[in-house]
This record gives C-alpha cells, structure tokens and sequence, in this order.
C-alpha cells in the first residue's frame, strides 16, 4: 500500500474514532460535562499535558529525521572514499591497481546487493563485505611504494580505506538502533490518548458539531505526526528509506 494512502487512512480513521467519541460523550455524559465552567480547570492541565507531549514528539521526530540524514551521507562519504582510494592505487606499482579496482568494485555490489536489503528487514548483515574491504587494507598495505609519490599516494589510499571503514560502521550502528524503543512508543501513543481524546472533550461553551470538529482535527494531527515517526523508525526502510544510489554511482565511477 501507497504510504500516502495509508497515512491518510490512519489521520481520517483517528479523526472519525475521535468525533465519534467525543459525540457520545457530549450526548450521553454526566450533566456538569462540557460546560464552559470546566474550561479554566481543563485548560490548565491540557497546556501542562499538551506542552510536554509536543515536546516529547517534536524531540523524538526531530531525532529520527536527523538520523536519516546521516545514513545519507555516510552512505554517499563511504562510497566517495572507497572510489577515491581505488584512484589512489592508480599510481601503485605491480597488479595492485587490478587488484585494488576489482575488490572496490566486489564491495560496492555487496553492499548495494547484500547488506542493504538485509539493513532494511533488520535481517543480519553478512560477513562479506567486512572481509572484502579487510582485503583491500591488505592488498595496498602490501604494495610496494618506491620515492615520495607513490609513497603519498599509498598513504592516500590507505586514509580513504579508513574513512570507508569509519562510515561502514556508522552505517551498520544506524542499523542496530532499533528506532524508537517500547517506552518511548507507550508514552507517545498513551499522551497522544490523553491529549486528543480525553483531555479536550472536559471542555464546555462551544456547539456539538464545532467540538466534534475541534477533537477530530486534533486526533487527526497527532495521530499524522505518530505515522510519520513509525515511518522514520529505521533509515533503510519506510516512507523516507534511503537507497543505495551512491553505491550504484560508485560502481559506475569504478568502471
């Protein structure tokens, strides 16, 4: 199902749940509910209850848009270091260049084969890939370097190797982070209730049709920002998944 579709169906079923509710606690409450004199008493805690469950979600949505941002450029650093260092080895003297180009390449398919579809379902990431970039430290480690060039660009491809290394584990502890945790969903879907549902319905001083509207629209927009954290949980999959493309690019660059 199109994500579009589905958060809308999740924003209009919530809107409905909470018009629903809040006609039937209207229509069939106690008499002192939804008088204008429970307006200075709920408004009070709706704005204690209210502020802190915003900013519990802003700090929440905000922390998991973040993250997907630095999957995306680690992602795009890990692939430019590991063209760079094949670049480097250019200048190396013997097979290294060959060697050098062709396990880069094995690596840039690995990741954009193996380990992605396996970081999206949160399956384990094969070994693969770990073993060939330890192949590649290897391969230049050994290669012989004779006067200051090939000395440098050794070295260079070396570092590059290393930033590989440091964004590939960046990238795989995106992936254990396993979005947000139990705690943190009670809190966001039991605040969610008591602002949406429960506190705004102690209100009184305003016409049935305008109050269903009133609870509608605020459990619609919650219930929206709620999909939107579910669907930035992990940064490989979802409605904002990122995709392999650097690795794809790099694999055209190492060609």
């Amino acid at each position: 199902m199109n994500i579009f579709v589905a958060g809308g169906l999740w924003v209009v079923g919530a809107a409905c749940a909470g018009g629903v509710i809040a006609y039937l606690v209207r229509r069939f409450g106690r008499a002192d509910e939804g008088r204008a004199g429970n307006n200075d008493a709920a408004g009070q805690v709706f704005t204690i209850v209210g502020g802190l469950h915003a900013v519990l979600v802003a700090f929440v949505l905000i922390s998991l848009y973040d993250s997907v941002g630095a999957v995306s450029q680690n992602a795009q650093t890990e692939a430019d270091s590991l063209v760079a260092a094949s670049w480097a080895a250019d200048a190396l003297p013997g097979d290294t260049k060959d060697q050098v180009h062709r396990l880069a390449a094995d690596y840039a398919r690995t990741v954009q084969e193996q380990e992605w579809p396996r970081l999206a379902d949160g399956g384990p990431v094969p070994a693969t890939g770990a073993t060939q970039l330890d192949q590649l430290r290897r391969v230049v480690a050994a290669a012989p370097a004779d006067g200051d060039w090939e000395v440098d660009r050794k070295t260079e491809a070396s570092n590059q190797l290393w930033s590989v290394y440091q964004a590939r584990q960046q990238r795989l502890a995106h992936s254990g982070a396993g979005g947000v945790g139990t705690v943190v969903w009670f809190a966001l879907i039991l605040g969610s209730l008591i602002t949406a549902v429960l506190l705004p319905n102690l209100f009184g001083g305003t016409r049935l049709a305008a109050h269903i509207v009133i609870v509608s629209t605020l459990a619609g927009t919650i219930t929206l920002l709620l999909f939107a954290i579910y669907q930035l949980q992990n940064p490989f999959s979802g409605g904002v998944s990122v995709a392999p493309d650097a690795f794809g690019s790099a694999l055209a660059r190492l060609a």
